[in-house]
């Protein structure tokens, strides 16, 4: 295990991941960095740079010529590994195996091999202090970097993922996640743990808008992001990316309905964080 430790951090910080190809939703995310002066050590990827969009490469580019610190996602290990998929775990048949066949064979063909060399390079932790408070920066899990901890995982299960990781890095105050792609805040014991959700891919609530983090103090906020969807919807269609995530940035819902906890499935999970 890759632990990297940034030390003590000042300064409001971004914290994005899930950018999944989508460079429209990239280049506004590096727009808000610069309009707040947030500088590129000030902000942290928590993986999975390439999935489902169009701009793996370009998306792999702009981040590392922007030269934030950044994290090993499912998908960056995967790549760099030559695997055969994503890495996501799901059964086979279900529909988002069915459809990260098409992203993920693109994504093989675009990224290439200096940056897949790279993405094996990355941390599988990245730990860091923010106003006397210790963080832990890690993708999924603490078990399982595809680990899914979604809004309705019971407390005990996130408490056994936390205790695991106090394993592995020492003391922590508050754990930063982003795969599931759906953003959350839950206090557990003494700890906190933060979804940013992602910055390529709407949240299945109904919204186009995607979302990030922005720690200011000693509190992580939830944002929006807006860009430009048109953009990267023409790219993926160019691609022959159609699959159905091209629907999802309109829609704000996921065609892999059926890989979510029945109860924040389209039918009944409610909109809104």
């Amino acid at each position: 295990m890759k632990i990297s430790d940034l030390g003590e951090i000042q300064g409001d910080m971004l914290l994005f991941g899930g950018i999944y190809s989508n460079l429209a939703a990239l280049k506004a995310l590096l727009l808000v960095a610069k309009q707040k002066n947030i500088p590129a050590e000030n902000c942290i990827c928590t993986g999975d740079i390439v999935a489902y969009c169009a701009d793996a490469e370009g998306s792999v580019n702009a981040v590392r010529a922007f030269s934030c610190p950044v994290l090993a996602g499912n998908c960056e290990v995967q790549l760099s590994e030559d695997a055969q998929d994503c890495g996501c775990g799901f059964e086979e048949g279900t529909e988002c195996s069915i459809l990260s066949r098409g992203w993920y064979a693109h994504a093989v063909r675009q990224v290439s091999d200096k940056n897949k060399l790279w993405m094996g390079g990355l941390p599988d932790r990245i730990v860091f202090t923010h106003n006397a408070r210790r963080y832990a920066v890690i993708h999924g899990g603490a078990t399982d970097i595809a680990r899914f901890i979604w809004p309705v995982t019971d407390d005990a299960t996130i408490a056994a993922e936390i205790s695991t990781l106090i394993g592995q890095v020492g003391h922590i105050d508050h754990i930063i996640a982003s795969h599931s792609g759906i953003p959350m805040q839950r206090v557990i014991g003494d700890t906190t743990w933060t979804n940013i959700g992602a910055i390529g891919m709407p949240c299945n609530n109904g919204s186009s808008l995607t979302s990030y983090g922005y720690l200011k103090e000693k509190e992580i906020i939830i944002k929006e992001l807006e860009y430009d969807a048109n953009v990267t919807i023409s790219t993926m269609k160019s691609a022959g990316l159609t699959q159905g995530y091209q629907n999802t940035l309109q829609s704000g819902y996921w065609p892999s309905q059926d890989t979510l906890p029945p109860e924040m499935r389209h039918q009944s999970f409610a909109k809104g964080w």
